[in-house]
């Protein structure tokens, strides 16, 4: 049972505030937010903390807080797996979750609040049915609700909301009938001094876009279900089906949704190999930095590694960097005292190497620990001295890191034969090198 919701900024301004059983004094967010201050990063706060009278349970998503109060005992997934249903939710909205979003649809969002829960219990939240209920935004419609005060909301139920598949409205039709799957999986690891993970786990998920039909009847299989561990399912998968014969047996919601989350674990094999030699010495001054990175995949494989980027953190002693690269591009922040090797498309031809010389200034023992800037992933340095954990990030379309297939996929209930697609995705999540 939720008492009030709260959407702060990295600030700790108090953008949004939603009541839904009585009146809760907004000074409940000086608790959280003297957590916040007080840890070296934003993303190590605890999700629940607990107040004299309340417990509060919060997500971070792009720089906001979603702040949730709760004052009886109740289950904190449930809680922060809703929290994270209205960042997803008022993504769909907006494109992108972030404050002036937020404070420029400050209707639609107290709207959506309202629809999403219902006297502190979850509702309405599904994203198919909220469309119907409330209208995405756009110029024209605020033009005309400003000057005439009509709501945009929707005077009556959405079809189907009485059935027994409240996800899918009723009477979909469709002059061509096809459904889609993004398997998209995230490598979670960390990459010792020798060049072993000692950590390595993929979390995945399965977005799919359907544009069916009627009322289909679908049966999802997979040539390797058994490698899944910790599954949770969209409302429309029977978990049943599931549990006995590992297949995904549903009725798909009409648009875009998430069937399905998963995680593998185990030693996987690495996309990508990252080498880092980095030394520095505050007694002399100096530091050298040498960096190579090259591709694992098979020499035959098609897949292509994109969007790679190398982040190197150094203690904010830093002083000046002299780098020199074969490939890509260098960026050196100033503040944060942060290098991004923006390296781009992993070329097959010639291995990418960074390498060059960094000058540092003498720091006090008192001020020899640093940390990174508020709202970033990326590791601390222990001290000046220390070696900095690189971070990597990339992305190869038509590879799966787990291995995931799927094999099949049947239509019951219609008469038609859909177009399929699958596509997978793998992307870097906490790809740490120690170097």
């Amino acid at each position: 049972m939720i008492q009030s919701i709260f959407i702060l900024n990295n600030l700790g301004d108090i953008i949004i505030e939603k009541h839904y059983r009585g009146l809760i004094n907004r000074a409940v967010c000086d608790y959280f937010w003297e957590e916040v201050t007080k840890a070296p990063n934003p993303n190590e706060v605890l999700p629940v903390i607990q107040t004299p009278k309340y417990y509060l349970i919060h997500i971070q998503r792009n720089s906001l807080f979603f702040l949730s109060v709760v004052s009886v005992e109740t289950s904190p997934l449930l809680v922060i797996e809703f929290l994270h249903r209205v960042g997803d939710v008022f993504t769909d909205y907006f494109e992108k979750l972030n404050e002036i979003n937020i404070r420029e649809n400050f209707v639609t969002v107290y709207q959506l609040l309202d629809e999403l829960l219902d006297n502190g219990f979850p509702f309405t939240t599904e994203p198919n049915a909220l469309m119907e209920i409330i209208p995405t935004s756009n110029v024209l419609r605020k033009f005309v609700g400003g000057f005439t005060g009509s709501s945009s909301m929707s005077g009556y139920l959405p079809d189907g909301s009485l059935s027994n598949t409240p996800w899918r409205k009723m009477g979909v039709k469709y002059a061509t009938n096809e459904i889609y799957f993004d398997i998209i999986e995230e490598i979670h690891t960390t990459v010792e001094q020798n060049g072993m993970p000692s950590y390595t786990e993929v979390s995945g998920e399965i977005q799919s876009l359907s544009k069916l039909s009627g009322m289909p009847d679908l049966l999802l299989t997979f040539q390797n279900p058994h490698i899944l561990d910790d599954v949770s399912f969209h409302p429309c998968v029977r978990y049943n089906r599931f549990e006995q014969n590992k297949v995904l047996s549903f009725v798909p919601p009409d648009g875009n949704y998430k069937l399905m989350s998963y995680r593998v674990k185990g030693q996987l094999q690495l996309p990508l190999y990252v080498k880092p030699q980095i030394s520095l010495n505050s007694a002399s001054g100096s530091g050298r930095v040498n960096i190579m990175v090259g591709s694992k995949l098979p020499a035959n494989a098609k897949n292509v590694i994109e969007e790679l980027v190398v982040i190197i953190p150094f203690p904010k002693n830093l002083t000046t960097t002299n780098f020199t690269t074969n490939v890509g591009s260098i960026q050196i922040d100033d503040i944060t005292k942060t290098c991004r090797w923006i390296i781009g498309k992993l070329p097959k031809e010639k291995t990418p190497m960074l390498e060059g010389s960094v000058s540092l200034s003498a720091v006090s023992p008192s001020s020899s620990s640093t940390s990174s800037s508020s709202g970033s992933n990326i590791p601390a340095i222990a001290s000046s001295d220390a070696s900095p954990i690189v971070q990597v990030e990339f992305k190869i379309t038509q590879y799966s890191a787990s291995g995931l297939k799927v094999d099949s996929l049947a239509l019951h209930n219609e008469n038609y034969k859909p177009y399929k697609g699958v596509r997978s995705i793998t992307k870097a999540g906490k790809f740490h090198v120690r170097s």
